[in-house]
């Protein structure tokens, strides 16, 4: 992926793939704790030291495993992709605020448009960095509509907006073990217990949960501690199976 953090020679962690950062096995130190500001690594890159720049914080971590052998959730290495697409995007644009535009117009252009999301609102931070672990705030219906691109395999009134085999690719699973014995993951989707289902899932349990078994699509929007987190599993699953017939 070639992160300017890693370009020192010898340095382990430019064995870090992109598909690493997919998978969340990238090896990179993280505490994805919203409780403890003090040892909370995802608050201090959202609201603290590492706000202005986001992917910086991420990357600048050092390697707490072999890239690859450990799965662990950690925002921090979606904002790296971020970034990383930013720079496709933009073609190596180096002014924050050029990149964020070019980024914004790709992301209008190529999903929110021809979805008809129209409510979406991605937020940036001050190097043009789409925060991608945590700000895309859209309506319930703007939700349902990109899980429903992603039922539909990538496809949009006949229009192909996602590569083939990629919808596949993100579903499947990349790590086997997780430290949730009902929940696996795949490529920044998470992966119910059946396999089949798969879903988002954002802070406070909000999701958007994706059934090819029944066709449908959930959106759960709202705040619910992370204690209570099962019980908004099982009524999104009591939903679902009032659709089974």
């Amino acid at each position: 992926i070639n992160a300017p953090e890693w370009r020192a020679p010898g340095d382990a962690r430019a064995a870090i793939t992109t598909r690493h950062l997919l998978a969340m096995n990238s090896g990179l130190a993280w505490n994805e704790d919203y409780v403890d500001r003090g040892v909370s690594d995802v608050m201090a890159m959202l609201w603290g030291s590492g706000q202005d720049d986001v992917a910086h914080f991420a990357a600048a971590k050092p390697l707490a495993q072999a890239p690859g052998s450990v799965f662990y959730y950690s925002s921090g290495t979606t904002n790296i992709l971020a970034r990383h697409l930013g720079e496709i995007v933009s073609g190596g644009e180096t002014a924050a605020g050029r990149r964020q535009q070019l980024m914004q117009q790709f992301m209008t252009t190529r999903l929110f448009q021809p979805l008809g999301m129209t409510t979406a609102l991605p937020k940036f931070d001050a190097a043009g960095t789409f925060k991608g672990s945590s700000f895309c705030f859209c309506s319930a219906r703007d939700f349902a509509r990109f899980g429903l691109l992603f039922l539909r395999d990538g496809v949009w009134d006949a229009r192909r907006l996602l590569p083939s085999g990629w919808v596949d690719y993100t579903r499947t699973k990349t790590h086997h073990e997780t430290l949730e014995p009902d929940r696996h993951y795949g490529a920044q989707w998470w992966i119910a217990d059946d396999g089949v289902t798969f879903y988002a899932s954002g802070y406070e349990t909000l999701r958007i949960v994706v059934s090819p078994l029944r066709d449908a699509i959930v959106i759960r929007l709202g705040t619910t501690p992370a204690a209570f987190g099962q019980l908004v599993g099982g009524r999104i699953l009591a939903v679902l199976d009032a659709l089974r017939g």
